[in-house]
């Protein structure tokens, strides 16, 4: 029985561990993509995780992961802008701009 629990914990540890690679690089794809659609530097190439936390949705529990990354509008300076994906799909994503449709 003690095998059976070690066998267990390594499984979900390992589930774990592929799932959150998934999630980074879904994150870095999704940042890179808004980057670019805003016309904006993406910065350092990467997100970093920021919080990671349990969510009830319809479907039943799903992880709920927050991202950080930086990003230039015009080469100079760091912003930051964030995602939230709860599974894979996401939720929200923030650049902390102003509406650029004021300016015109």
């Amino acid at each position: 029985m003690p095998s059976l629990i070690a066998i267990l914990a390594l499984v979900l540890i390992g589930w774990f561990w592929l799932d959150s690679l998934r999630a980074r690089e879904l994150a870095t794809g999704i940042s890179r993509a808004a980057c670019q659609r805003h016309q904006l530097q993406f910065l350092d190439q990467t997100v970093a995780l920021v919080r990671i936390g349990l969510r009830r949705t319809p479907d039943g529990l799903r992880l709920r992961r927050v991202y950080r990354f930086d990003f230039s509008e015009e080469g100079v300076g760091r912003r930051n802008g964030y995602l939230i994906l709860v599974g894979l799909d996401l939720v929200e994503l923030s650049l902390g701009l102003p509406d650029r449709a004021a300016d015109t």
